[in-house]
């Protein structure tokens, strides 16, 4: 079964159709942004969130975010050490400190004790990142984080359709961002959005998004960005919008299967989903147990030679070449981080797997660890 893909949308009919729309009626006078404010309205209204900005991707959403906070060189921000490094680069953007904090063993996410031990005099902001879709102790890190006046924000863009004590995935802090990423949940190719709550701060950014200019006018007061989307890409998003329980429902379909399929299988950790949570899975990870002998590097070589797709949980981000001369000190300050990703790996998650791929995926798994 070489012919399973390791990640991708699932497109039908009705994105085709509003995508025509877009390109035949979507271009002047008032049609012209049309789809993209549906789009943001709509996604902001299903996120109990006020205000959406759609931006060409997600790490523009979260830079746009720390820009609009004024995030700046003397300032820290605290970040998972396990994440897509797209979490992290805006803070790089604005020049401040980008400070690695470890996670948890369970959910590998950022946890208010984690944080905690991050904290110094110059911790302006902190990214908790939904790894995978799981999600944190949300109460905790929202007190903790009020306790020292530190402006918390929620990278959801592996998170559509989590959820924690009934609130979804993308309500929790000051703002929140979403990556619309061909292989995430709902698709735009490319694609992001940034929702807030705070009307002041809305306007800020909205300002950031279009070259520093207020919305109809040619008079640019800062330079700024160009983090603009566009209407036939939009379209797409709404109408994926519209799809999305049946999306979300395929990725927990997807979950679901590879939890039964491996469940005979000792000392092995897949995504949780402890109670009062809901976990959308945009990929299922699995973290081998130390007694399977099994690292990420080993299986990374061995499962393609079993026509199994695979990619590495993420890397440590103080591990990368990025950011030169962390290594160390990531690996004495956050173990837990390191072992995990040296132990992780997260498996196809495309949206048009079936029945059979599972089982040969699950397959492949089992006769890796000489579980047949």
């Amino acid at each position: 079964m070489s012919d399973i893909t390791m990640a991708g949308p699932w497109m039908t009919e009705l994105e085709e159709q509003l995508v025509l729309d877009a390109m035949r009626n979507g271009w002047y006078g008032e049609k012209a942004y049309y789809y993209v404010e549906k789009f943001e309205k709509e996604f902001a209204g299903y996120h109990n969130r006020n205000f959406a900005l759609m931006t060409p991707n997600c790490t523009t959403a979260l830079h746009l975010l720390l820009a609009g906070l004024d995030i700046t060189e003397t300032d820290e921000v605290i970040v998972p050490e396990c994440t897509w490094i797209g979490s992290t680069a805006g803070i790089e953007y604005q020049h401040a400190e980008t400070v690695m904090a470890d996670i948890d063993p369970i959910h590998w996410c950022l946890t208010a004790e984690t944080i905690e031990k991050a904290i110094t005099p110059q911790t302006k902001a902190v990214i908790v990142v939904d790894l995978y879709g799981n999600m944190t102790e949300w109460d905790a890190v929202t007190e903790l984080c009020n306790k020292h006046d530190i402006y918390l924000i929620e990278d959801a863009a592996e998170a559509l359709g989590s959820s924690y004590k009934g609130q979804p995935a993308g309500k929790f802090g000051i703002g929140s961002a979403f990556s619309f990423h061909r292989t995430k949940t709902i698709s735009t190719g490319e694609g992001g959005m940034l929702l807030l709550d705070d009307l002041a701060l809305f306007q800020r950014c909205k300002f950031l998004r279009d070259h520093g200019r207020a919305p109809g006018s040619y008079f640019n007061t800062e330079i700024t960005f160009k983090y603009m989307p566009f209407n036939v890409q939009a379209a797409i998003g709404c109408a994926q919008l519209q799809r999305i329980e049946e999306l979300v429902a395929k990725k927990r379909w997807i979950y679901h299967g590879y939890k039964e399929r491996l469940n005979d299988i000792p000392d092995i950790l897949l995504n949780p989903e402890p109670d009062q949570t809901i976990n959308g899975a945009w990929a299922t990870a699995l973290v081998f147990g130390k007694s399977h002998a099994m690292t990420r590097d080993l299986s990374l070589t061995e499962l393609p030679k079993l026509n199994v797709p695979v990619r590495p949980f993420f890397y440590p981000l103080s591990s990368l070449p990025a950011y030169p001369n962390r290594e160390e000190q990531g690996r004495n300050d956050n173990p837990v981080g390191y072992d995990i990703s040296e132990r992780g790996i997260h498996l196809p998650c495309a949206l048009n797997l079936t029945e059979q791929n599972l089982d040969f995926i699950s397959k492949g798994i089992h006769t890796l660890l000489g579980q047949v």
